[in-house]
């Protein structure tokens, strides 16, 4: 197995104190959620998905299950990458069809969480024989030009990630990706659809409390990586529908006034009593608009799957 490190502990440092100064320095405050994935974030992560509530992950699981075999011929990959791989756990189905057709040369998984990425990926190299594991550590937003060049490539970025971005960054995205793919390669992307908010609500604020702990995680991890001093139960996790943006949002809501110290930063953060820090969007898409952004980047659809009940949907692009 060889693993690439793109993003060291010191280019981590640098970047989570940037963000955290532009961020919680600002009003309405807020915080990247590429910051909820440490180990611990990325293991919570993973338990969102078993949840009952969560339908996103379940349903997205159902089409690659029915649909693997498809997308394995129309890509006719024999390199599998995905971005913002986690725990890898949906990808076998998609591994399993390259596989069992005798194309899987590679698996490319590639996260911000190097413990996690590490395990998974030698997961994967222990399930399938032959296959060359080459893991890669880095963000997405900004390492996507390092990505292993070798073989026909199918880049997936799954669970509706996509949806975290602004349309700004979302564009930069999609043209990043496009601009990556050579002759051959094709982009899997996962989209959650819209649909009625009391269901999109309602996986984001599970009975358990699971995303509510993932989403205070962004606080622990102020705590532990710039001696910060968030007092964790005293933010309530929100989660709402912006039906203006067509996204769901995570917040973070203080329960009373409240000033923070960031040690390492030299700074403080007062908070109001209600006072609310967004830490996450997360949009929900329509077949036209989808097929309108990627087409503007130049992409050709080459497939599209979806459920019955049109909550989820999973498509492929190719360049011209």
């Amino acid at each position: 197995m060889q693993v690439d490190v793109h993003l060291d502990a010191r280019e981590m440092s640098d970047a989570l104190r940037a963000d955290v100064i532009v961020g919680l320095g600002s009003f309405p405050k807020s915080l990247p959620p590429k910051w909820f994935y440490d180990d611990t974030g990325s293991l919570l992560f993973d338990e969102i998905t078993r949840l009952d509530e969560d339908y996103p992950t379940r349903t997205e699981s159902q089409i690659l299950t029915s649909a693997a075999g498809e997308i394995a011929d129309v890509s006719e990959a024999d390199t599998l990458i995905e971005l913002g791989s986690g725990t890898s756990e949906k990808t076998r189905a998609i591994l399993d069809a390259l596989h069992s057709g005798g194309r899987l040369r590679r698996f490319c998984p590639f996260d911000v969480s190097e413990g996690v990425l590490r395990s998974s990926a030698l997961a994967i190299e222990s399930e399938y024989d032959g296959v060359a594991v080459h893991a890669v550590v880095g963000d997405f937003e900004t390492h996507l030009e390092l990505l292993p060049r070798e073989g026909r490539r199918m880049i997936a970025f799954l669970g509706s990630t996509v949806g975290n971005f602004d349309p700004k960054k979302r564009a930069a995205f999609f043209s990043d990706v496009s601009a990556g793919l050579t002759a051959g390669d094709s982009f899997l992307l996962g989209t959650d659809l819209v649909k009625p908010p009391e269901r999109l609500v309602a996986a984001y604020d599970d009975a358990r409390g699971i995303t509510a702990a993932f989403n205070k995680n962004v606080l622990a991890v102020l705590n532990r990586e710039l001696d910060a001093d968030f007092e964790l139960s005293q933010f309530a996790h929100v989660a709402c529908w912006n039906e203006a943006e067509q996204w769901i949002e995570m917040r973070l809501r203080s329960l009373r006034d409240q000033r923070v110290t960031v040690r390492r930063l030299d700074m403080t953060v007062d908070f109001a009593a209600g006072e609310e820090i967004l830490t996450e969007i997360s949009t929900k898409f329509t077949r036209d608009g989808i097929c309108g952004e990627l087409g503007d980047v130049g992409l050709v659809e080459a497939g599209w799957w979806e459920d019955p009940a049109g909550d989820f949907a999973l498509s492929l692009w190719h360049s011209p």
